[in-house]
């Protein structure tokens, strides 16, 4: 693996005064060394995108759909190459990777095309009333200012691209900060948009410690903030800049639940199936990942075993290897956190039906039922790969059982019956259903979010664009219409 000692400063490449390893979770070998900007480099890239900001704005679209188009064929050029880069880096099992790379050539493709088709202007007529004879509104959207996009490890490309695409197809300054443990994946987006025309400013890539972020929260230079990751972070970044637009994705606890009517040994099979793959792909760690399967009494004896089978199913080991289907979590901290977790909550009295053992930063694919409701597994986002079962009874108590969390961003729901799956979108506290399959689905192009502690706002290329916009209103004067 190439190591990498630059960052992205104004559209070119730098060095800071100091770099930090880059290590696998998965056998500690060095990856990479990523030099860190120093606090000049950093006030140069914020006054960077500022300056920049009008004439990025103004830019015609064919010129930023130009740059968003030659990322995605890059990064197809390249997919090979990169996955291998992001299962090195953040121990994600390169099946996985492979399909990362895929999505984010999507990201930068759907934000090429809105880029052509967006803020074309709406017109509306005023002479509705006696006062607005003759004139006319046209509304178009344009850029809140340069944005400050923070990424997290556990999508170290997609969701890197999920926060630029979006700012260059609106004429959007960004400065990204990709996660510590994962900037190598978000450096080669910098790469590549160094090889376009945009302008010097108007996108920067910033390795830039924890410790060292609050300046560049607090900076009013970057009035809009686009977060992914925690939410004690999240909501400490929000009320820290009461007066900025921030848009947090922030995570949950998904819940897939099967229904009475999802009762053949067909469908209990591909429920068992989806569950047992979406528990544990990323090892876990995605904010849509299945941790706690609801399923009613009439089928819950049958999908049970099922599902703890399909689970032992699950291949762990190298995550270079194209066969394994989960490898280790981001760090050995993370490993013990889920660990402790899983300790407290059998020694509480739940039920361990698979899994349980950690080995570094591993921790084998585990299943526990009848975990009482005040243990921190029942409560929080476990973020690894370990999922709960419970029984209910019935559609009600299953809906019940979804919406007592303080989480709320996905759910899965395996039914047939079309009249529940209206009654789930109505009922269920979340920022999307996901009718006969897990919570874990998301179309890179659709509004993705949450609900109660799972964030603001969504992201979704076309969602996110106009986030990072405003609408603003022309009224034109003495037609004749």
């Amino acid at each position: 693996m190439t190591s990498t000692h630059a960052f992205w400063l104004a559209g070119r490449q730098a060095t800071g005064e100091a770099t930090f390893d880059v290590t696998s979770p998965w056998d500690g070998r060095l990856v990479g060394q990523v030099a860190v900007p120093t606090d000049a480099q950093i006030e140069e890239a914020v006054a960077a995108a500022h300056a920049v900001r009008d004439e990025f704005a103004a830019t015609p679209a064919h010129a930023r759909a130009a740059a968003l188009d030659h990322v995605s064929r890059r990064l197809v050029e390249r997919t090979e190459e990169i996955a291998q880069l992001i299962s090195a880096e953040n121990g994600k099992p390169v099946k996985w990777a492979r399909g990362e790379v895929g999505r984010a050539v999507s990201v930068f493709r759907f934000a090429a095309e809105e880029a052509r088709r967006f803020n074309g202007g709406e017109a509306q007529r005023l002479d509705t009333d006696a006062g607005g004879v003759g004139r006319l509104a046209l509304t178009r959207r344009f850029p809140k200012g340069a944005v400050l996009g923070i990424a997290p490890f556990n999508f170290p490309l997609n969701l890197c691209a999920h926060k630029i695409a979006p700012a260059i197809a609106v004429g959007a300054p960004i400065i990204l900060k990709p996660a510590p443990a994962t900037p190598l994946s978000g450096l080669i987006i910098g790469e590549l948009l160094a090889e376009t025309e945009l302008p010097a400013g108007s996108w920067s890539v910033l390795p830039v410690p924890n410790d060292r972020m609050p300046a560049l929260v607090q900076d009013e230079r970057l009035p809009v903030i686009s977060f992914t990751g925690s939410d004690k972070v999240g909501y400490a970044i929000m009320d820290s800049v009461p007066r900025k637009h921030c848009t947090l994705e922030l995570g949950g606890n998904g819940a897939a639940v099967v229904l009475g009517d999802f009762a053949s040994e067909q469908d209990l099979d591909w429920a068992a199936t989806r569950i047992a793959t979406f528990s544990n792909y990323q090892g876990g760690q995605s904010c849509i990942s299945v941790q706690r399967v609801i399923a009613d009494a009439s089928v819950y004896d049958r999908l049970l075993p099922k599902i703890v089978a399909a689970v032992e199913t699950q291949v762990t080991g190298d995550p270079s290897d194209s066969a394994t289907d989960v490898g280790p979590l981001v760090s050995e901290d993370a490993a013990k956190r889920v660990e402790s977790w899983v300790d407290e909550a059998v020694e509480a009295g739940a039920k361990l039906l698979a899994g349980g053992k950690r080995d570094g930063a591993s921790y084998a694919p585990t299943v526990l039922a009848d975990v009482p409701a005040d243990t921190t597994l029942a409560c929080e986002e476990v973020f690894g790969p370990v999922l709960t079962v419970k029984k209910v009874d019935g559609e009600a108590e299953a809906f019940a059982a979804v919406n007592d969390s303080k989480y709320g961003l996905q759910a899965g729901v395996f039914t047939h019956d079309v009249q529940t799956a209206f009654r789930a979108h109505r009922a269920l506290e979340v920022g999307g259903v996901i009718i006969g399959d897990v919570p874990s689905y998301r179309a890179d192009q659709m509004p993705y979010g949450g609900a109660k502690q799972s964030g603001v706002g969504r992201e979704g290329v076309r969602y996110a664009m106009d986030d990072y916009t405003y609408e603003r209103v022309l009224v034109l004067t003495g037609l004749a219409l």
